[in-house]
């Protein structure tokens, strides 16, 4: 399915089915399909065509879809720009891809440069005679999106996603999820990430079904969506969950209409997941992937074996080695360089050749991550490479300390970082977060690592917060903590 003719046939097949919702309005595959053309003439008579890059940068609206395929249906790339940044990261991400226009809401418009050209209103009549025009004919080599990672190592780069990769990307989670017709997807997780794109709006759409884009994630009104919505999935990270899973106990809610739910971004405690599953009877599938593969490279098998812990199998059409520093096949399950291999892969990264050059090499992405294999070929997660803490010659892996605290009852989140030192290099510290009615001590938690983990894995320092930092795409803000900890030591 090439996705830029998805809405045309959509229309032409089921016109009065359901395509897509949010909090204030529910589109039609007509309706939609009509407000897709609409916007594309609003672009078309601001001078966009194909070959260049709109950005968008709005709330978790149908809005941001309609952009999305009318953009598409140019021929241009579409950037989405996360609405909570600054001016300057704003305009650091504009100037870098030349977005030749913005499609904003009002109240976002004091973020942008006078000079930057603007869409506020997709609403608008534009000339009659463009909705009449064929859509621009694209190819899969086309440029479709160029989705900008958080820059936690430097300047933020664009990944360059071509419609060969989305076509793929969709294709896979249709297998790996058996999404047909009757499938509704509940979206919570930002627009401007991949994963939400992806995983709850191309999928279900390209599958002939359904997607219903929730506003801000509300923990307390959650389940009163699901109950008026009836989505059959829905994708969360670990955050999420956790959020969830501590509710009063007063909530229980229906959640019959789910068959499933995916859990991603960042590695989650089988323990937490499965209060989860068991509090409110829906299967959590946890899986892994990054902008780079175009969302999900692995998944826990929703109709086969899970193992927790894992992050499961690659999806159909992808392949995962791991390696050793040298860059040979690791294959007696020790941990090593995670790569992945799949029509999913990007094209690279935008402007940036020499870090394309050796984030890709020979097909295979190179992710950072440091995981293991098992005899079935599961995919077991260690760690960032970059998370990684070398203290006194030793390696130790943060998400090893974490799994152990979450064993621990009242422990809402944990992350452990690397604390510099200068005899032994650097020390590991916890941030740990609580329940409300947890009752355990900084010493309970310090008796259990003790009882548990090797002496140089142990943290020298316990710092109980309130809430540990997230980045905007609700993965743990370990650069946060780490200045945090910098600053303190200072």
């Amino acid at each position: 399915m090439h996705l830029p003719d998805l809405i045309d046939l959509r229309a032409s097949t089921a016109p009065d089915a359901p395509a897509i919702a949010d909090d204030r309005v529910s589109l039609s595959n007509r309706e939609f399909r009509d407000s897709v053309r609409s916007a594309a003439a609003l672009l078309s008579g601001r001078g966009i065509s194909h070959g260049d890059v709109v950005a968008i940068m709005l709330p978790n609206q149908v809005e941001f879809v309609i952009a999305l395929f009318a953009a598409w249906r140019l021929g241009a790339t579409a950037t989405p720009v996360n609405p909570s940044l600054t001016a300057q990261e704003i305009g650091f991400q504009l100037d870098d891809c030349s977005a030749a226009l913005v499609v904003t809401a009002l109240e976002l418009e004091l973020k942008l440069a006078s000079d930057v050209a603007r869409l506020t209103d997709l609403t608008e009549q534009p000339d009659a005679a463009g909705l009449n025009d064929a859509p621009v004919q694209t190819t899969a080599n086309d440029l479709a999106l160029l989705i900008y990672t958080s820059g936690t190592t430097g300047k933020p780069k664009g990944v360059m996603l071509d419609h060969a990769n989305l076509t793929a990307m969709t294709s896979m989670s249709i297998d790996a999820f058996s999404l047909d017709a009757d499938e509704h997807s509940l979206l919570i997780l930002p627009l401007f990430h991949v994963n939400g794109i992806v995983v709850s709006i191309l999928s279900p759409l390209a599958a002939g079904g359904r997607a219903t884009i929730a506003g801000r994630f509300d923990p307390s009104t959650f389940f009163d969506r699901v109950e008026a919505a009836q989505p059959t999935f829905f994708s969360g990270v670990p955050t999420i969950y956790a959020m969830l899973a501590n509710l009063p106990d007063t909530v229980v809610p229906d959640t019959s209409s789910l068959r499933y739910a995916v859990c991603g971004a960042a590695p989650a405690s089988p323990a937490l997941l499965a209060a989860f599953e068991a509090r409110f009877g829906v299967p959590v599938v946890e899986g892994y992937g990054l902008s780079e593969g175009t969302c999900a490279s692995t998944v826990n098998p929703l109709n086969g074996p899970r193992k927790p812990g894992t992050v499961g199998l690659p999806l159909p059409g992808q392949e995962i080695r791991i390696v050793d520093e040298q860059g040979d096949t690791i294959d007696d399950g020790r941990p090593g360089g995670v790569l992945v291999k799949g029509a999913n892969v990007m094209r690279g990264y935008l402007g940036r050749p020499e870090e394309t050059a050796e984030t890709i090499q020979d097909g295979w992405l190179r992710t950072g991550d440091i995981g293991k294999l098992d005899e079935d070929g599961y995919l077991t997660l260690v760690d960032r490479a970059k998370d990684m803490i070398i203290r006194g010659g030793e390696n130790i892996y943060p998400k090893e300390i974490e799994n152990v605290v979450y064993q621990l009852p009242g422990v809402y989140e944990a992350a452990v970082i690397g604390q510099p030192h200068e005899v032994r290099g650097e020390e590991p510290v916890l941030f740990v977060a609580l329940t409300a009615d947890a009752d355990i001590t900084e010493a309970d938690i310090d008796a259990h690592m003790k009882s548990s983990l090797s002496k140089y894995k142990w943290p020298v320092d316990i710092i109980v917060v309130d809430e540990v930092p997230k980045n905007p795409v609700g993965k743990i803000d370990k650069p946060a903590l780490r200045r945090r900890s910098t600053a303190a030591s200072a």
